[in-house]
């Protein structure tokens, strides 16, 4: 699973490379769960007929999904549950995931860089995963918008994960005596596709990332 990863920090990658505009890039760009990030989605409003809305958007939310189906009384407790991976097996039958999956609500996280845990030498230690060509990763999530305490909107999202017990690369990562995971890596040129998919075909890009096409480096821990 990824709990850690570097948003794009330059609009103009969003738009060369994700061909989305929006609301400007929040200054944060080291990301962690329940901070709030950007990512790309088709516009809710898409088959509204109007020619003003665009083909792709760029919305900030909050990095761990919360369904619209939570209730007020019910938004504190799920605020608190580590939301930032779905598990892509689950997903489509849990109540947090569940609305965004069956409505095909699907949304591309943008990202210089993501981080797992390498435990080979007994010890945690951070190793930070990027494109070999030096492009932007785009991962592949869910979103959703519920009402906050006061009635108001609010988006979040979060990463789909599959099994990587045999993935030639990030199987060498986590503790051994648990699941391999990894996200959703999406190749360029599936980005249109992927948003605009209906539920039914989701499973269809989940798909392992070639491990020849990533890099992995491990950092100091000062990093």
């Amino acid at each position: 699973m990824c709990s850690h990863y570097t948003a794009l920090k330059k609009q103009e990658q969003l738009e060369r490379y994700f061909r989305a505009r929006g609301i400007p890039l929040p200054p944060k760009s080291d990301m962690w769960p329940r901070y709030q990030g950007p990512f790309v989605r088709r516009p809710p409003e898409h088959d509204a007929g109007d020619e003003a809305v665009p083909e792709r958007e760029v919305v900030v939310g909050r990095w761990g999904l919360i369904s619209a189906m939570t209730k007020a009384d019910s938004l504190d407790k799920a605020g608190k549950l580590s939301t930032f991976n779905a598990r892509s097996e689950t997903a489509g039958k849990s109540f947090t995931f569940g609305n965004a999956w069956r409505r095909g609500q699907h949304c591309i996280i943008p990202a210089e860089a993501i981080f797992e845990p390498d435990w080979r030498s007994g010890a945690a230690v951070a190793t930070r995963f990027t494109r070999a060509d030096g492009a932007p990763l785009g991962i592949a999530g869910l979103w959703d918008r519920y009402r906050d305490a006061a009635g108001q909107w609010q988006e979040s999202y979060t990463m789909l994960t599959i099994n990587a017990d045999n993935d030639p690369l990030f199987k060498h990562y986590h503790q051994a005596s648990k699941e391999k995971r990894m996200v959703v890596i999406l190749p360029d040129g599936a980005y249109g596709d992927w948003l605009t998919a209906p539920a039914a075909d989701t499973r269809d890009f989940l798909l392992p990332y070639p491990a020849d096409k990533l890099v992995a480096e491990s950092q100091p821990k000062d990093v």
